[in-house]
């Protein structure tokens, strides 16, 4: 029972982003074909940046009528509407409409801030759903969550896109003039097709989306059946000048330590333990923890992908296609990592 949990605590977790991570790796392929050309970053940078009235209002409900929007209903809700956006993304995402006198890619645009409402929204719904379960499947969510950029990234090196060949070509050129013809070469450079269309990686992305839907129903049934699930419940004390996830005190000893991390988890700790192993924040330190967390965000959700057309440009369509593919696979690295090395 607890593998067959571990693993779908982990198809769950890949449902987060896999949407939108695999419409990262698959830019360079559609760049090609919408008019928005190499522009089209920036605009999925704002769309995805617009989509947080998602997680917002989820946040807002959840302070102006507490209990009120149910996160099971809205789980459903958001991974039901990632499976549609997905599905008609694959048929639509070439449809185009002349706007303000240029032509727009207004299916793509439309049905990726759909997908990007279910992503970001997924940040505020998916954990706190987990937190219910035993605190030993949070680490497998979060595995989970880090292939859903790995999975794409491999089916995009899979797929592939830029390779190319040089060959010479001739130009006939009838000078009737001269009643002549001149033949002129020159050297074309000739993609080569990549080994399964955009559609077809837009109709895996919605296979994995279903998966995610499957997983989470049986999920939901293991957490009504599992009565230890409440009791590993971890009730949130975090406060402005306190947090209790490890113990930063200096003056406990490694018994204390202990009884920290196993009782506390486990629900047996006394209020007076939690109280000693709170670690404490100023307000100087929490606005440096708050700036440092918003200046990376910013840079790895909104500048770096928006730019990331320009800055290989000069080294061709590959160059694209490589750095998107392992940039997307280097993220889920990083958190594997973080998992087992954690530093504080």
């Amino acid at each position: 029972m607890a593998f067959l949990t571990h693993l779908l605590a982990c198809i769950f977790g890949t449902g987060a982003w896999v949407a939108i991570n695999g419409l990262w790796v698959e830019l360079p392929l559609i760049v090609n074909d919408l008019p928005e050309g190499w522009y089209l970053p920036s605009y999925l940078t704002i769309l995805i940046q617009m989509a947080n009235i998602g997680p917002l209002f989820v946040t807002v409900m959840h302070k102006v009528k507490p209990g009120w929007l149910k996160e099971v209903a809205v789980i459903y809700t958001i991974i039901a509407l990632g499976i549609v956006a997905s599905f008609l993304l694959a048929f639509f995402w070439k449809e185009t409409t002349l706007i303000a006198g240029q032509m727009h890619s207004t299916g793509f645009l439309i049905l990726t801030f759909f997908l990007s409402v279910v992503d970001c929204t997924s940040s505020v719904t998916f954990l706190p759903f987990m937190m219910q379960l035993q605190p030993k499947y949070i680490t497998t969510y979060f595995i989970g969550e880090g292939l859903s950029g790995l999975i794409p990234g491999l089916l995009s090196l899979i797929q592939g896109v830029g390779m190319m060949k040089c060959v010479n070509v001739t130009s006939n050129e009838n000078t009737t003039w001269l009643n002549a013809t001149d033949d002129e070469y020159y050297i074309e450079t000739q993609y080569f097709p990549a080994k399964f269309s955009v559609q077809v990686f837009m109709f895996l992305l919605s296979i994995m989306m279903v998966f995610c839907l499957v997983a989470f129903f049986f999920l939901t049934r293991l957490s009504q059946e599992d009565p230890s699930s409440n009791a590993s419940l971890i009730q949130s004390t975090v406060t402005l000048n306190s947090t209790t996830d490890v113990n930063l005190s200096c003056n406990t000893g490694p018994s204390d330590t202990s009884k920290s991390t196993e009782d506390i988890l486990h629900g047996s700790g006394t209020p007076s333990d939690l109280d000693n192993n709170l670690a404490k924040y100023s307000w100087g330190h929490y606005a440096l923890i708050y700036f440092l967390t918003g200046w990376v965000n910013a840079l790895t959700n909104g500048i770096l992908p928006s730019i990331q057309t320009y800055s290989c440009m000069p080294y061709g369509n590959l160059a694209y296609h490589l750095s998107a593919a392992l940039g997307s696979m280097a993220n889920p690295l990083a958190c594997l990592i973080a998992m087992f090395l954690p530093s504080r």
